[in-house]
């Protein structure tokens, strides 16, 4: 009765994100009522092995009590302060201040946001003053990556690179534009990391020209693209995108809301590379998704020209929660959690899930295994040779999820047939077994599906 009227609670009253109202209406709110380590259990005591981390945040794992414990102190002591006025809390500064001394290169100086689409956001507004402060204000045209994700705002979903954010919205804007994700397995070039990295660097030269050098102000990328399928560029890709950036005078923004904090394996994705941005955006692993917080790092180029530009004037951005103490506490301590064990743990786990997610590649259905440390997809095909995405009827978004779950695991099932995976870093190794196990169980109840079948025979 307790479940069932929650079902109904959320059909009458709870917009869901990214969601079929209807459709979702129809099938009911699937209620999580508790989480320990990298086990979720719903209303009904169905365990699951969450291998996606909530939505690739809860990094750390659920059910830290020093988390806990952290938050619930600084409610006692201070459980609000503005950043308006001059007005500032110890743990908002100290969480600058130990962000800012493990941030790739010059990116010490932190604005806090309440996730990552205002942190894309909050960009976009602060690059425009950093031209209008050189006196350059036509410098007003972005450029992102087909497939990439920048947030569901209204500015952020414009970059962002997806049918679904757009349709009925009226995005992007006119001075939003990309150019053609790296995309190994499905790259025109084919899958020679050289040909790709000079494939990419042509396409943003040429839409650099197309629009005008002085036009254009900066360009965003993340480091491995998340929600366009969990698409890994060629080594080399990002630092050469970065060089590019600086030779053609734009600014070059990391995206680093899913790669940061230890999901790659080191605390940041940039880092692979030695590439440092002249901004970067992170939330999610910030604080573990315990408590909402995104941030802004602002290399010392961009931080001083924006400051100079503005002189005595107030640079009129700002948000109520930012930099919010309880946040800011919890941040903290997720980065002790972090560097106490859990980015190790990290390193060990997701050599294990590519090792079993490689071993998967025989299965009929898989046509691509990738990822980098607990961040991996594998994609699937009706024909491996002509890497034949599952047809349209097999609903892979909704009936693999929902055979997954019925198997004792949560993934990300993408429409067009990837299989995404961000496990929390503190899985051990039964329970990356675990998640290998339920997925080949899973693929070969999808491999016996009449319509699957009907286009493999």
């Amino acid at each position: 009765m307790f479940s069932n009227s929650l079902i109904e609670l959320d059909r009458a009253h709870l917009i869901h994100p990214v969601a079929s109202y209807r459709g979702h209406e129809a099938a009911g709110v699937r209620v999580i009522a508790s989480a320990r380590g990298a086990t979720v259990t719903d209303a009904q005591g169905h365990q699951m092995i969450d291998g996606f981390a909530g939505l690739w945040c809860v990094n750390a794992g659920y059910g830290h009590e020093s988390i806990v414990e952290a938050a619930a102190k600084q409610m006692r002591e201070l459980p609000y302060a503005t950043g308006y006025f001059g007005l500032g809390s110890e743990a908002a500064i100290r969480f600058a201040a130990e962000l800012a001394e493990r941030t790739p290169g010059d990116l010490n100086h932190v604005y806090f946001t309440l996730g990552g689409s205002d942190a894309v956001d909050s960009t976009v507004r602060f690059i425009r003053y950093f031209y209008h402060s050189q006196g350059r204000p036509q410098k007003d045209q972005f450029i992102s990556m087909m497939q990439g994700y920048h947030g569901s705002s209204t500015v952020g979903a414009g970059l962002t690179a997806l049918p679904a954010f757009h349709a009925g919205f009226g995005l992007p804007f006119d001075w939003q534009h990309k150019i053609p994700s790296p995309y190994p397995y499905r790259n025109p070039v084919g899958t020679d990391g050289a040909a790709i990295i000079e494939a990419s660097k042509a396409a943003l030269r040429q839409k650099v020209e197309e629009l005008g050098q002085e036009r254009v102000a900066a360009f965003y990328a993340e480091p491995i693209q998340g929600s366009g399928g969990v698409i890994v560029p060629p080594d080399g890709w990002l630092k050469a995108m970065r060089d590019l950036c600086r030779e053609l005078d734009i600014l070059f923004v990391a995206d680093e809301v899913i790669t940061g904090f230890g999901r790659t394996g080191p605390l940041f994705g940039c880092a692979h590379e030695d590439v440092v941005p002249d901004l970067m955006t992170t939330a999610k692993g910030l604080t573990s998704g315990y408590v909402p917080m995104g941030a802004v790092f602002m290399s010392e180029h961009v931080y001083n020209t924006i400051a100079d530009g503005a002189g005595a004037a107030a640079v009129g951005h700002g948000y109520t929660y930012s930099a919010h103490p309880v946040s800011a506490a919890v941040g903290l301590e997720v980065l002790k959690l972090y560097e106490g064990g859990i980015l190790e743990n990290g390193l060990k786990a997701g050599a294990r899930l590519m090792a079993g997610l490689n071993s998967l590649a025989d299965h009929p259905l898989v046509g691509d295994v990738r990822g980098r440390g607990m961040l991996a997809a594998i994609e699937l095909v009706t024909d491996k040779d002509k890497k034949t995405p599952l047809p349209a009827s097999a609903e892979p978004a909704k009936r693999i999820f929902d055979r997954a779950w019925n198997n004792g695991l949560i993934i990300r099932a993408f429409a067009n047939g990837a299989l995404g995976y961000a496990p929390p870093l503190c899985c051990t190794d039964d329970e990356i077994d675990a998640i290998i196990a339920r997925t080949r169980k899973t693929l070969d109840q999808t491999l016996e599906d009449p319509d699957i079948r009907a286009v493999m025979a």
